[in-house]
């Protein structure tokens, strides 16, 4: 889905809402890719309408860019949009990115001139390419019409290559203006702005773009500081005004990172209250790749309770309904853990199951269906039953004992705010073959409450629930609050999931295996036979839902 259409749902008639999103750039190393997308799940758990994902100085990070934005779309499951810059990138290189992206879903990008490379002082046009952000628009406009929606940044203070002493002459600053109108003009829907210290000077800038007919919604760029040091490059680099009665607090305490952060937090909201109370809605968070300070900031508007703790859906809505069909990405750096616990010789299905038993009773830390290192803490409660099953050919993926109004701060199962009590119903997500499944139906004609939904990897059903049922599975009650449902099965994203869930048999865990190492094919054979089992009982006070496996 477009950023504008979000934008203007949410902004406009009875949705006047404010709306928020974050940035974040391509880390350097394996390992710091593993914990931003780490990072991400917990951010993104507060439902901003969107995130995005830089691109390198000169394209540095392109292929990279390319892999997180997939990612982000698919696996995180958030509205994405990538930076695509001019930089280095003759016009076959943003082709390419821009195919690569739409084949993924994505529909968003931030087309932006760039940076110069680095070593180098100014912007040079590559040959084959372009020279501004401009040409960006207009060549994406020409060639792939109405599919993408395009935003472009904004600058209240004048681009960099303008400030001369700290400042944009006048006619510099309104020769910008006038740029960025043609960029709107041409395609642009919204605008980013550049980051910023004096809201004045942004409010300004706004008023100047309503002037000249840029009717588009302008986004501010909010930068929490985070550290003194980094404050000083970042404005440094974008030329950025700093008032005065920010250095003056900022000068007793530059020693003091703690004491920085929670300035940067107290600036930020008090810059944001202000934009706010202008009468804009949006609001867009340069995180650095940091967490803390974007989501106190939030917190500190009243625009998210960062003591809510959101449970892990069984499967992710996702944002891209037809998911990705290319390689199923997982952090690079939890492949040798992979490799080394899962890319065992197999010889017979059996082995499966004994790897599956395995990991449920804690053995291995890794799994190819999860992201996470070892088990959850709720499903430690249940390890020894999911032993069990799995060792008869019932290969959980998911999991969730029964809770009755438990205390949410209890261990293991406890999450949203206190003094509230949690409920959920028992379910298993888990892969069988047509024999096992067989025996579970019929099996199962003598617990009316438990319901299920079972599906193969070519799309044929078997439920014993309607289409569009949508069952509850997981709730809680908190003072002066409505019911909270963080936690659904219904068969529509169960239906879409089952794409990813099945490719993970042959690029999640046969990849780890050489390309005639026998083990792929007996992973591709229970890919192409077994069933996708979404199992749920619906007594969470007196159920047991291991019982229907006893002498299956």
């Amino acid at each position: 889905m477009k950023v504008i259409e979000k934008i203007r749902e949410a902004t406009s008639g009875n949705g006047d809402r404010v709306v928020f999103s974050f940035e974040f750039f391509p880390p350097k190393t394996e390992d710091g890719v593993d914990n931003l997308f780490e990072r991400m799940d917990r951010m993104v758990a507060f439902n901003p309408t969107f995130c995005d994902i830089t691109w390198g100085a000169g394209g540095s990070t392109a292929d990279l860019t390319l892999e997180i934005a997939n990612r982000m779309q698919n696996i995180v499951c958030v509205e994405t949009m990538m930076h695509l810059t001019c930089t280095n990138m003759p016009v076959e290189k943003i082709d390419h990115a821009l195919q690569t992206i739409k084949s993924n879903g994505i529909q968003n990008v931030l087309a932006l001139r760039g940076d110069p490379p680095h070593g180098q002082d100014k912007f040079v046009k590559v040959e084959g390419g372009f020279s501004c952000a401009l040409d960006l628009v207009e060549h994406i406009r020409s060639k792939y019409g109405d599919y993408f929606g395009i935003t472009v940044a904004g600058y209240p203070e004048g681009h960099p290559d303008v400030i001369l002493d700290g400042v944009a002459p006048l006619e510099a600053y309104e020769n910008e203006l006038a740029y960025l109108k043609r960029k709107v003009d041409a395609g642009a829907e919204v605008i980013v702005t550049q980051l910023f210290y004096d809201t004045d000077i942004f409010l300004k800038f706004v008023d100047d773009c309503r002037q000249l007919g840029i009717t588009c919604p302008i986004v501010p760029g909010i930068m929490p500081i985070n550290n003194y040091k980094g404050f000083l490059r970042m404005t440094g680099f974008c030329k950025t005004k700093i008032p005065t009665e920010i250095t003056a607090a900022l000068e007793p305490i530059k020693d003091n990172e703690e004491a920085v952060k929670a300035y940067g937090i107290h600036l930020g909201t008090e810059m944001c209250k202000k934009i706010l109370a202008s009468g804009i809605k949006t609001l867009h968070l340069y995180t650095l790749n940091m967490e803390k300070s974007a989501l106190a900031i939030l917190t500190n508007l009243g625009l998210i309770e960062e003591s809510k703790i959101s449970k892990s859906l069984p499967w992710r809505r996702p944002t891209n309904v037809f998911r990705v069909k290319e390689d199923f990405m997982r952090p690079r750096a939890r492949d040798k853990k992979l490799h080394d616990e899962w890319a065992i010789p197999l010889e017979k299905v059996e082995d499966i199951h004994e790897l599956f038993k395995k990991f449920c009773l804690g053995k291995l830390r890794s799994s190819p269906w999860s992201e996470l290192d070892g088990l959850q803490p709720e499903t430690k409660i249940i390890n020894e039953q999911l032993g069990s099953i799995n060792s008869k050919g019932f290969l959980t993926i998911n999991s969730q004992p029964a809770v009755n109004g438990l205390p949410s701060d209890s261990p293991g199962v406890g999450w949203g705010e206190p003094n509230g009590y949690v409920y959920q119903k028992a379910y298993l997500e888990f892969f069988c073959s047509p024999d096992k499944l067989n025996a579970l139906v019929e099996k199962s004609k003598h617990y009316p409450l438990l319901s299920y939904i079972a599906i193969d990897d070519q799309g044929s059903l078997i439920s014993n629930v309607e289409r569009s049922n949508v069952n509850a599975v997981t709730w809680g009650v908190f003072p002066s609050k409505e019911i909270i449902q963080p936690t659904i099965v219904d068969p529509a994203s169960f239906v879409v999931w089952k794409d990813e869930a099945f490719e993970i048999w042959s690029k999640g865990w046969a990849k780890l295996y050489p390309d005639n190492d026998p083990s792929r094919k007996i992973l591709e054979e229970v890919r192409k036979n077994y069933y996708l089992v979404s199992l749920v009982d619906n007594d969470y006070i007196n159920g047991d839902l291991f019982a229907v496996f006893k002498d299956l």
